[in-house]
């Protein structure tokens, strides 16, 4: 395949994957060109060939471990094809050692899903990433609130599973404001990230439910295919109207229906992600006179929506990853 100097090169791990290497993929090269690691293999491929990304697939017994080896090591994107057979888990685990993205894998993938991870790959080569952080449980434990209570409202898109978790993982049990979370995921994976998440975090998560109230200390995830929104009072309502320029659920939608029913005690957050979603909505929570944060480039394994919330003046502060929650313990007690 002959596709110019320019070519991203990709290193594939898994037995798996050899069928990948006869030329389905589309625009990208392989490095070097046939080669299919072994997953004991995974950080010596990618010290020897320098990859612009790597694909990992997780149906092997030591595949968790590749990626562990490699984000510890030698921090490269990494992308995870998860089979049918596997339960939601391990795709949430590849995202908390470092993966920067998940796709379902078909149990006998052909042509177009190969060019179409091709062209993943090649937004992913773009990607940079570092080694994960690891979230420190904070000392300071904030007093519970009555009600009204404020609220935290979070958008994240593209490596946005790990540094949720990050987030959350930093909140006490007690955690005085519910947590609304927006996050760009493949349709029919919010259950998993709700279930995933829970596991990492003190505080109870959930997928949200059609006309529930929320409560303090628990963390509301975005169905896929509906809108999130806050009403005044605390009720959520799942909105099946058409994608916002792109997107549903839509960050915007999450973050300005937070601003207009919660005003000034609402704590906007976004975090790492391709694109613009999210910063115009920040921008509304900021205006109406809630507090803003937007994780800072360093941190991101994609600088793109906190980039756009900063150059709009939405955020209030900038902050690493391991910052932003015990910024919200602060920030919650006087909010």
């Amino acid at each position: 395949m002959d596709v110019g100097a320019s070519a991203y090169r990709v290193l594939l791990v898994g037995e798996v994957l050899r069928s990948a290497s006869r030329g389905l993929f589309d625009g990208v090269v392989l490095a070097p060109a046939g080669n299919v690691c072994e997953f004991s293999e995974a950080l010596e491929g990618v010290q020897r060939l320098h990859p612009d990304v790597v694909v990992v697939d997780l149906s092997g017994p030591d595949a968790l471990k590749a990626i562990q080896r490699v984000m510890a090591e030698r921090p490269v994107p990494v992308l995870a094809l998860h089979p049918g057979t596997l339960s939601g888990a391990e795709a949430f685990q590849a995202l908390a050692f470092g993966a920067v993205d998940v796709v379902d894998r078909p149990h006998e993938p052909g042509t177009d899903f190969w060019q179409a991870v091709g062209r993943k790959l090649m937004l992913l080569a773009e990607v940079r990433v570092s080694r994960p952080v690891q979230a420190q449980k904070p000392n300071v434990r904030p007093a519970v609130t009555e009600a009204p209570y404020p609220l935290v409202a979070i958008a994240s898109s593209l490596g946005g599973p790990k540094a949720l978790s990050v987030v959350l993982k930093m909140l006490p049990k007690d955690f005085p404001a519910p947590v609304c979370i927006c996050q760009h995921i493949s349709h029919g994976f919010t259950e998993g990230l709700a279930q995933w998440l829970g596991s990492e975090s003190p505080l109870r998560v959930v997928e949200a439910t059609d006309g529930e109230e929320m409560v303090p200390g628990c963390v509301y995830i975005a169905r896929s295919g509906s809108h999130l929104v806050v009403r005044p009072k605390g009720r959520l309502v799942l909105d099946p109207s058409p994608p916002v320029r792109g997107f549903r659920p839509s960050c915007d939608v999450l973050l300005t229906s937070a601003a207009e029913s919660f005003g000034t005690r609402v704590l906007g957050v976004i975090l790492t992600g391709m694109g613009r979603d999210g910063a115009r909505g920040l921008k509304e929570i900021r205006e109406r006179g809630g507090r803003t944060i937007a994780q800072d480039k360093t941190s991101c394994a994609v600088y793109g929506m906190p980039k756009e919330a900063v150059r709009l003046g939405a955020a209030e502060e900038v902050l690493p990853l391991d910052q932003i929650g015990p910024t919200l313990i602060q920030w919650v007690q006087s909010c």
